[in-house]
């Protein structure tokens, strides 16, 4: 018997998102730390793009992975001090504006 092999793409983030905000829950929760889950996916795309590791980040910035681990899944607040040092160590920029609505 041939078995069927079902091929899955890839999930592009926004069209994952924009499907998961749908669940008026998960909008709720997104409204409210939206911004901060952003900036934890950014460290964690140019992390990997980089090819550093959670643990050689940590080290980089005298913390433990698992704080890594935690701020990159959303999990943990940040102080813009904590993302400066984590821009620095990633040899990126940290730069932040407030807008008047």
């Amino acid at each position: 018997m041939k078995q069927k092999i079902k091929i899955k793409r890839a999930l592009d983030f926004q069209d994952y998102l924009k499907e998961q905000l749908k669940n008026p829950i998960v909008r709720k929760y997104y409204n409210e730390y939206g911004e901060q889950l952003k900036i934890a996916y950014q460290v964690l795309q140019i992390r990997k793009k980089k090819g550093i590791s959670q643990k050689v980040l940590a080290e980089k910035i005298g913390t433990k992975q698992s704080n890594i681990a935690r701020l990159e899944s959303g999990q943990q607040n940040f102080t813009i001090g904590l993302l400066e040092k984590i821009t620095k160590a990633l040899g990126c920029r940290f730069t932040m504006e407030i807008l008047a609505k």
